[in-house]
């Protein structure tokens, strides 16, 4: 299969994960955020008041996100995995008591709302939970402040930074095969692994290769 985007050690196929990753060695590490079956769906909204009242856009349905979701294609691929949204398919992982919770209040620090307070990874890298605090509620955030929002459910770069610095080493391989907007790949190529990322929308393959296009500064990922 002829790679989307190419560049660096980084590497995008735009494809379905479920055809790509056989034709794929194994990796050393698979970290992944899923469409896990909960349907999310940000519909357009009216707000403000009176004369001020303005209608803001939704953001398009995840793709697969509306069918109960089945990891059983992703534990073949690497001995290591982190794979978000997995309290909602818990049941068809292996028993680990090594997941890891992303704080996005920043350790109580930022506002309380409708969104979730934190999000959980199951993985198999680790014996005992661990938690790691990342302010990113709304517009307020720890990182990537006042930068636009380009995918429904993106996570930070600094967040995925912070897992690849804890559980890979430099030139080691990592599998994103749920690539959204790229960040697991912008990370990866600021700390200098290797990455493949598959993504199936053409439009998201598009935003990664900017991303990495753009030119990604050597980073340390903080807690």
């Amino acid at each position: 299969m002829t790679p989307y985007y190419e560049q660096d050690g980084i590497t995008i196929y735009h494809g379905d994960c479920r055809e790509v990753m056989p034709t794929l060695g194994r990796c050393d590490l698979l970290l992944a955020d899923p469409p896990y079956g909960v349907n999310y769906h940000v519909r357009p909204q009216i707000v403000g008041h009176g004369n001020r009242r303005v209608l803001m856009g939704g953001k398009p349905p995840i793709y697969g996100d509306d069918t109960p979701f089945d990891p059983s294609h992703l534990l073949d691929v690497a001995g290591r995995a982190i794979l978000f949204g997995a309290n909602h398919y818990s049941d068809k992982l292996p028993v680990s008591g090594g997941w890891i919770v992303w704080d996005k209040t920043g350790g109580g620090r930022g506002p309380r709302n409708s969104f979730a307070d934190c999000e959980i990874a199951w993985s198999n890298v680790r014996k005992t939970p661990s938690i790691i605090h990342h302010l990113w509620k709304g517009l307020v955030r720890d990182s990537e402040a006042g930068e636009a929002v380009l995918h429904p459910t993106q996570k930070p770069v600094a967040l995925m930074a912070r897992l690849l610095a804890d559980y890979t080493q430099t030139g080691q391989l990592v599998l994103d095969p749920y690539t959204g907007s790229g960040p697991v790949l912008v990370a990866a190529k600021s700390l200098g692994r290797r990455a493949i990322g598959i993504e199936i929308e053409e439009r998201y393959c598009e935003i990664a290769a900017k991303r990495l296009s753009q030119g990604v500064l050597p980073m340390e990922a903080s807690a």
